[in-house]
């Protein structure tokens, strides 16, 4: 089996040791925002997701900061296709895209929660959000190829619409997306290269790439996949399972039920099916063999985490690529931390290449525990 491409992410809304009310939080300040990327950079993650929504910094503006100060690390960044028009998402993706020559992806979101979409001045109806993206993503693509285009669709309208600079990758960064709705399924068939799914127990992924798969090949298409995870790993697993217990042991039960009532309220259908995991109850948080639903207590969009020690999450990965899963997208609490503690316990067993935090941080002698410290205290 192949090594599967692995993701970080960037905690653009803050970084927590805690979900939850806490006094560990760490603003998303650039600096260290900053060191999270050059870290995963240097530790040979090869993608980083920087994520969208009304308590995010731009995800735009932070990808453009990171360009001087990462090297091969490639950044999936969204595209709002119901938000703002394809004519100046063509250009802002070629110039991002040419800054950092050829290391810009594209994470084509139509959707999200509806209140946050009328705060941007954005109110159509859920499959009405996929139709625009179809539209918008005609468009955009003969943008990004050259052409000139007249377009007048229900949604999109543009006339001599022009990307004058093309990007630095032909005829476009590649197309990322997930969702899991009929529509969003049928817009991943026809117009995105690589699918992703929040961590759904493996049988319900299977489910959902055969579906996709086959919806790709009426067009005469097929797709790459991917998963986005929570990961919690630790040298043993009761070690790894009491750190998912910590993670949470600040939530009163009014957390947690604030937040399932503002979820129950979205109509995206991925969110349903992760609050469906757990229905917000404590003791259904163990969805599958080493994959509990802890996060999406008080956790929109992925709520779920691979816990376990490092040969059981290796297993867990190998059984999502199985399936046809080939990326994996990843985070964990602190986002720093985890990242240095997922590489050194978990690359070596996925077929990538032993990282030293000697060669991944600094040129010279580095501890971890030394790190942990220092981070944990700011």
């Amino acid at each position: 089996m192949t090594s599967p491409e692995i993701f970080w992410f960037l905690p653009t809304s803050g970084d927590t040791r805690y979900l939850g009310t806490s006094d560990f939080g760490r603003a998303p300040t650039n600096a260290y925002l900053r060191e999270i990327a050059v870290t995963a950079d240097r530790l040979g993650y090869e993608g980083m997701l920087i994520p969208t929504g009304a308590s995010c910094l731009d995800p735009w503006v932070v990808a453009s900061s990171l360009v001087p100060v990462t090297r091969r690390i490639k950044f999936l960044v969204a595209l709002r296709t119901s938000i703002g028009g394809p004519t100046s998402g063509a250009r802002q993706v070629a110039t991002l895209d040419e800054a950092l020559e050829g290391r810009l992806l594209l994470n084509v979101v139509p959707g999200g929660d509806a209140a946050e979409l009328a705060a941007e001045g954005a109110f159509l109806a859920h499959d009405e959000r996929y139709s625009a993206a179809n539209e918008y993503l005609d468009v955009w693509k003969r943008l990004m190829t050259g052409e000139t285009v007249d377009f007048d669709g229900k949604h999109v309208k543009v006339k001599g619409a022009r990307n004058f600079f093309p990007p630095a990758q032909a005829p476009y960064p590649p197309l990322y997306f997930g969702g899991s709705s009929n529509a969003a399924h049928d817009l991943a068939a026809e117009q995105v290269d690589a699918y992703l799914t929040w961590g759904e127990p493996p049988e319900a992924v299977g489910e959902k790439i055969a579906d996709v798969r086959a919806r790709a090949a009426k067009h005469g298409r097929s797709l790459r996949f991917g998963v986005r995870l929570h990961v919690i790993v630790r040298e043993t697993e009761d070690e790894a399972w009491a750190e998912a217990d910590r993670l949470i042991s600040r939530l009163s039960d009014e957390d947690i039920a604030a937040a399932q009532a503002n979820y129950a309220r979205m109509d995206s259908v991925g969110q349903a099916r992760m609050t469906a995991l757990h229905g917000g109850r404590r003791d259904k948080l163990v969805v599958g063999p080493n994959l509990w639903a802890g996060v999406g207590l008080v956790r929109g969009g992925a709520g779920t985490a691979l816990v376990g020690n490092p040969e059981q999450v290796a297993e867990r990965l190998a059984e999502y690529q199985a399936l046809g899963v080939d990326t994996f997208v990843l985070s964990g609490y602190p986002h720093l931390e985890e990242s240095i503690r997922f590489a050194e316990l978990v690359f070596p067993l996925i077929g990538k290449a032993p990282v030293t935090l000697r060669s991944a941080q600094t040129g010279g002698a580095f501890d971890v525990r030394a790190l942990h410290k220092q981070t944990s205290a700011s």
